[in-house]
């Protein structure tokens, strides 16, 4: 297989949708509606192989220092081959670009962002402006996602340290983490 991640397009926005429906409606992430899909499509990443979107991943950016990893989805078929890893390093590096500082999701599944170089952190310690959307669902405020946080090399950062080889060998090999 043959993985291509990519910006998201408006003709994308049915396919994000029905990506993401299948895990809203088990209650593992929020609903999203497709003008709202639309309205923040820039934020988007999709991956595909074969001219199949296979999965997609949004990063929104809520301070000039922190920005969010949301609405992680794959596709059942093609969960376990990278997919979900190959986003997120996209978003990441989009994050990187951009000179954020940090970036965060909030989970049901610590263990997959853990292998992503992401720490356990308690959610208190995150702005009141990530809650946003959290008033939303209906397991608020008691809902149990974890949070997580990855701190970024700053933009131009030549240091050599692991986490900046593993940027590196990732860029080279996308499919081999």
């Amino acid at each position: 297989m043959s993985l291509h991640v990519r910006k998201a397009r408006l003709s994308d926005a049915p396919v994000i949708q029905a990506l993401i429906e299948p895990f809203a409606r088990q209650d593992e992430m929020l609903h999203r509606g497709l003008g709202e899909i639309c309205e923040n499509i820039r934020d988007f990443v999709v991956a595909e192989a074969d001219n199949e979107i296979l999965g997609c991943c949004s990063l929104h950016v809520d301070t000039p220092e922190l920005a969010e990893i949301k609405a992680l989805a794959v596709a059942a078929g093609a969960q376990k081959r990278g997919v979900g890893a190959a986003l997120v390093r996209a978003c990441v590096e989009e994050a990187r670009e951009l000179g954020l500082q940090t970036v965060y999701a909030l989970t049901y599944r610590p263990g997959f962002f853990e292998k992503q170089g992401f720490q356990l952190t308690e959610k208190s310690t995150l702005p009141h402006k990530v809650w946003n959307e959290c008033v939303r669902c209906n397991k608020f405020p008691v809902c149990g996602e974890d949070a997580m946080t990855l701190q970024l090399v700053p933009a131009g950062f030549t240091g050599n340290t692991p986490m900046v080889q593993e940027v590196e060998n990732a860029a080279k090999d996308p499919m081999k983490v």
